[in-house]
C-alpha cells in the first residue's frame, strides 16, 4: 500500500526499517530517486543527516514549515528539530533503568 502523504521537506516520518525503527524524524530534502535525508536533532543531527529510502519510512499527516521552526531567524539547529517533534506529539521515548 502506498503512503497517501508525500515525502516533502518538513514532513514528519516514522522509520519502519533499520536501527532507527520506531523513531520520528523530519524530512530535510529529497535526495533524488527514492531517497530523502532525515534528521531528528539527536540520533541524526543536521550536520550529518541520514539518507534513507522512502519505502523504509511511513509519512505522517504533519507537515512543518522548516523556515518557521526558528522564529528568531538564523540557521536551523538540532534543538529546533527536537522541540518541533515534541510539540507535535512525536517525542522520543527514553527508557529508565532501575538504579540509574
Amino acid at each position: 500500500m502506498k503512503d497517501p502523504f508525500t515525502f516533502e521537506p518538513g514532513r514528519v516520518v516514522e522509520s519502519i526499517q533499520g536501527r532507527d525503527r520506531g523513531g520520528f524524524f523530519l524530512v530535510l530534502e529529497n535526495a533524488g530517486g527514492d531517497f530523502v535525508t532525515i534528521a531528528d536533532g539527536s540520533r541524526h543531527r543536521l550536520a550529518h543527516p541520514k539518507k534513507k529510502k522512502t519505502k523504509h519510512l511511513r509519512a505522517k499527516p504533519v507537515l512543518l514549515d522548516l523556515k518557521r521552526l526558528r522564529p528568531e531567524g538564523g540557521k536551523l539547529q538540532d534543538s529546533d528539530l527536537r522541540r518541533a517533534l515534541e510539540a507535535n506529539g512525536f517525542a522520543e521515548e527514553h527508557s529508565l533503568r532501575e538504579g540509574d
